[in-house]
């Protein structure tokens, strides 16, 4: 089992930068692959970025450029450096974690999730 914990959400002015963090539990955490996924108001849940257990990383086209993913398998830590920050990221920020080494963009493809953070970005 494997408990995630997100934080670093809040409100940020457009352009501003925000770096998410998110805590997890369990031994096996780095051989885990990590992901960020976002969900807007009556939107579904998008992908963002994923972090293998070897640290190949995958963008989606909307953040690429802006938005870091980042682990340290010594503390069992996942970061989402963002910067460059629009209005259209804001969303509900959720972490997740895959019971498989190697990455993917599916949701329904992550085993447990944190509870999210909200991130708000303002015009």
């Amino acid at each position: 089992q494997v408990q995630l914990v997100e934080s670093g959400g809040g409100l940020v002015q457009a352009g501003g930068s925000l770096r998410l963090s998110c805590a997890a539990s369990g031994r096996t955490f780095s051989t885990y692959a990590m992901g960020w996924f976002r969900q807007a108001p009556g939107k579904g849940r998008e992908f963002v970025a994923a972090i293998s257990w070897s640290s190949s990383i995958y963008y989606a086209d909307s953040v690429k450029g802006r938005f870091t993913i980042s682990r340290d398998n010594v503390k069992n830590t996942v970061y989402l450096q963002m910067n460059s920050l629009k209005p259209e990221d804001t969303a509900v920020y959720y972490c997740a974690a895959r019971s498989r080494s190697d990455i993917s963009t599916r949701y329904s493809e992550y085993n447990y999730w944190g509870q999210g953070t909200q991130v708000t970005v303002s015009s």
